[in-house]
């Protein structure tokens, strides 16, 4: 069997200038998410400098959130145009632009525009092109890679929490968010070191594209192919959208409320800001195990996935039982666990979506998925606060967000093929050679352009009656995948 193909029919790089990409991925996950962790530093200070309620300044992170998620579908289809560099480059510019702005700030109104949907706009254009450029330099070590990757933010969660503290505490909240726009602006760096492994596929298909249909139809052609609207049709996508939503409403939760429920329980300002650091670290060190675990290719990568984030929902709903009678170190054991199951579980959810949908509809499937989930984020942390000022302490959020994980847990166990034995989408020569298909996916009708059907034999046979069989609609002879092949047995 021949390398995996990227998106252009080349075989995938498997590294060499990759590796300086997952460098730029781990400089924009750690200003975009491990930003976004770290904001919970600030949301002692917001509270109190404009006397609103908890659940009005998590509108700020919730806001950004689900811009981000909401934008997502917007910037695949301009990385499908213009190609990903430009792209992360002018994300990077709006990313450090908000935050600028936000330390000018004078009311919360002000915080919601420029934090919320400023900043929120520019991460949208920032991280999944990232995310997908890494992808496409590498298929047996795509796991692995997309972990280390992501190690950003595991770091920057552990260095930023006691680095904004001392920003505010010497600026005050508005001049560390003045210094926070100038680190942001270090993405457009980043955005400058990605180089394109294939041709934008709105290039591609006007290079092929029949002068025989009308314009209408080739517009709608585009935006489908631009978006990959299809996808929404499928099952398969649909399911893990959904689990991947319920994930998202509760994974934030702690990044917004930890620092404040540990000062809640009458920690001091820097012990609060540690317990986030050390999640950090745990953090990296679970993106690590996770990546390294999941390329050893023994088992497929959903069910994996249900494992992370299995034990994340379990440890979210004993974190609040870890600080009971003002014992910080079980408040920091609990948190340093969930810490290292979170990290685990992040990079095998953007892992999972090429066997999921296939390489090729990667950057689109990312993109929805995205602008799906964005309503989890929106409404995740809002839910989190309103729940702390019911019932005047943390204990309810963290429960809520454990079993939002466990929900979205079962939910991916509804996914085709997740209890059979052999790695779903897989073909039986590829079963055979115990090689991964991580270009197929399982969904495996053709959602690609009209313009490229599908190939199938016509070569007919007789069988000892007479009677003529045609070997179309035969997946194992006319090269279509499907995904369930004749060595599934079920579990």
């Amino acid at each position: 069997m021949g390398k995996p193909q990227g998106q252009t029919g080349q075989a995938a790089p498997e590294g060499g200038w990759g590796w300086v990409v997952v460098g730029a991925l781990f400089l924009v996950s750690a200003l975009v998410f491990g930003l976004i962790r770290s904001l919970g530093v600030f949301f002692v200070e917001l509270e109190s400098y404009f006397d609103e309620s908890a659940q009005a300044v998590s509108w700020i992170t919730s806001i950004g959130l689900a811009i981000q998620q909401l934008f997502s579908p917007f910037g695949t289809a301009l990385c499908n145009l213009y190609g990903a560099r430009p792209v992360v480059m002018f994300g990077g510019i709006l990313a450090g632009l908000g935050l600028i702005l936000a330390s000018q700030a004078t009311s919360l109104t002000h915080l919601y525009l420029t934090m919320g949907i400023i900043s929120g706009s520019g991460w949208a254009f920032v991280f999944t092109p990232t995310v997908v450029s890494v992808m496409q330099y590498f298929t047996r070590r795509r796991s692995l890679a997309m972990a280390l990757g992501f190690t950003g933010v595991g770091l920057s969660s552990f260095a930023f929490s006691p680095l904004f503290q001392l920003l505010v505490e010497t600026y005050a909240w508005n001049g560390a968010l003045l210094v926070l726009g100038g680190l942001s602006l270090n993405i457009v760096a980043c955005g400058a070191l990605i180089r394109p492994v294939a041709t934008p596929k709105a290039v591609k298909q006007n290079l092929t594209e029949s002068r025989r249909s009308s314009a209408c139809r080739n517009f709608l052609s585009r935006v489908s192919m631009n978006f990959e609207l299809p996808l929404l049709t499928q099952r398969p996508f649909l399911t893990y959208a959904l689990a991947v939503t319920l994930f998202n409403s509760g994974y934030f939760v702690p990044y917004v409320h930890l620092v404040a429920h540990s000062r809640h329980e009458g920690f001091s300002e820097y012990q609060a800001a540690f317990v986030m650091s050390a999640t950090g670290v745990a953090d990296i060190i679970g993106r690590v195990v996770a990546g390294w675990a999941s390329d050893l290719g023994r088992v497929w990568l959903p069910r994996m996935l249900t494992v992370w984030s299995g034990l994340v929902g379990v440890f979210l709903v004993l974190l609040p039982l870890g600080s009971l009678g003002g014992s910080y170190a079980g408040l920091m054991a609990i948190s340093l666990a969930y810490g290292f199951c979170s990290g685990g579980m992040t990079p095998l959810v953007f892992a999972a979506v090429p066997e999921i949908v296939g390489m090729d509809r990667t950057l689109g499937a990312l993109g929805l998925l995205h602008l799906i989930e964005s309503l989890g984020g929106l409404l995740g942390a809002p839910l989190s606060g309103w729940l702390k000022d019911q019932t005047g302490s943390y204990a309810a959020s963290f429960v809520m967000a454990g079993t939002f994980l466990l929900l979205g847990t079962a939910v991916t166990t509804t996914l085709p093929n997740f209890c059979t034995c052999t790695k779903a989408g897989a073909t039986k020569a590829q079963s055979d050679a115990q090689e991964p298909s991580l270009e197929s996916g399982l969904i495996t009708t053709s959602l690609s352009s009209p313009t490229t059907p599908i190939q199938m034999e016509t070569v007919e046979s007789e069988d000892e009656d007479g009677n003529i069989h045609s070997p179309v609609g035969d997946p194992e002879r006319s090269g279509v995948t499907s995904g369930r092949t004749e060595d599934d047995v079920s579990c």
